[in-house]
């Protein structure tokens, strides 16, 4: 098959972030296939308009992106995309469209495009759009709201297959499409392979960029946006820090609320005392940064809709084999709780947090039962055994 894939946020396992569709892509054209990726130099890490990354033909628009934007600079970053993307699309021969969101708007030069080539089209889901920034107030305008909701329910129409991440993203989706059938579940990836890496590789990371080597490291390593709530690391660091508890905390990322995460720290003598600070990583050095890592934590701020979610630290962490640490409920929640995996803490009482970790973090019988079966968890989500279903899906559509 000749694929043409639209994803505004591609990232190859050299830049930081989601490296989902560079995988997905990759075994597509090692199976013989032709991947045309259209995407965005959104994190300004190329200088070029077209490469070839392992077998995949990407073609780079000019538009960026940070979570850090206004909402009226994301608008215009993803109206440009949604152009660039129709344009290129246009000049490409293919049987086949891909368009994984967010943003929605990828949708919208897919639908197109498969109207003029007369070619199938799947759709991924990653975040429930529109429906998250409703329920975060990010969006009020009603007529805004209005159209969106219909251009969702539009672009679910006219796709002849959609991807949802998890269970209770299909059963959103079904509320919207009402097509069951057309709906298949293929959550984030685990890299088993290259993220099982010796305990060794963490106490050089320790030593290289952390100058300690004893203390037990509680990592988030993803966005700093206000979804995140990440600012409550900060509070649960005060916490032990009063108390006294060698524990560390360490922030991989950067986003909207970097600025205040670290000033707010900085304030409360917190920085590199025992809350630590770094930007993105790429994504083949996270194996380093998490064989370095005691607990690894996935954190939202407290929102139903978010139950819904599936993180990629969250996957990255299994990878690892690491106790998970999350502070919201769903299925993740009940996963790592019924497979001894990890814990949850509250959403939003630093003081019960805190004493949560000191629980769990000395105790380390505990922690290496967790670890074990973080470990045997992630199987159940490797590269290849959805990239299989993810196929399979594509497949399914051919004649």
């Amino acid at each position: 098959m000749k694929i043409l894939y639209i994803h505004q946020y591609f990232n190859t396992d050299e830049m930081p972030g989601s490296t989902r569709s560079f995988e997905f892509a990759k075994r597509l054209t090692n199976n013989g296939n032709s991947v045309y990726m259209i995407t965005s130099n959104w994190q300004k890490l190329s200088d070029k308009k077209f490469t070839i990354e392992e077998g995949i033909e990407v073609y780079w628009g000019s538009s960026t992106y940070s979570n850090k934007m206004n909402y009226l600079r994301r608008i215009i970053s993803f109206t440009t995309f949604a152009f660039f993307a129709l344009r290129k699309g246009l000049s490409l021969d293919y049987d086949l469209i891909i368009a994984s969101s967010t943003p929605l708007t990828v949708g919208i030069p897919a639908v197109i495009l498969k109207k003029i080539k007369k070619v199938k089209m799947v759709f991924e889901v990653r975040d429930m759009w529109p429906q998250l920034p409703i329920a975060l107030g990010a969006i009020k305008f009603k007529p805004l709201i209005k159209i969106l909701k219909w251009l969702e329910y539009k672009i679910y129409k006219e796709s002849d297959k959609i991807i949802a991440l998890s269970d209770g993203m299909k059963n959103e989706i079904f509320k919207i499409c009402g097509n069951v059938e057309k709906i298949v579940v293929i959550t984030n990836l685990c890299d088993i392979e290259n993220f099982t890496v010796s305990k060794a590789v963490g106490k050089n990371f320790k030593r290289k960029y952390l100058n300690f080597n004893s203390s037990p490291i509680i990592l988030y390593a993803g966005s700093l946006g206000r979804i995140n709530n990440v600012n409550y690391l900060v509070d649960i660091a005060k916490i032990l820090q009063k108390k006294k508890l060698d524990i560390k905390i360490l922030i991989v990322g950067n986003g909207h609320q970097s600025k205040t995460i670290e000033d707010r720290a900085r304030k409360l003598n917190l920085l590199n005392n025992n809350l630590f600070m770094m930007n993105f990583i790429s994504k083949n050095k996270m194996p380093e940064l998490l064989s370095a890592a005691t607990i690894v934590s996935s954190l939202f701020i407290d929102l139903p809709e978010m139950e819904n979610n599936s993180a990629n630290k969250f996957f990255d962490g299994l990878a690892a084999g690491k106790p998970l640490m999350l502070n919201y409920g769903g299925w993740q929640s009940k996963l790592i709780k019924k497979n001894n995996a990890g814990f949850t803490i509250p959403n939003n009482n630093p003081k019960k947090a805190s004493e949560i970790i000191n629980r769990y973090i000395f105790d380390e019988e505990k922690i290496i039962s967790m670890e074990d079966s973080s470990k045997k968890l992630s199987h159940s989500f490797s590269i290849e055994k959805n990239f299989l279903v993810f196929e399979k899906t594509l497949n399914s559509l051919k004649g």
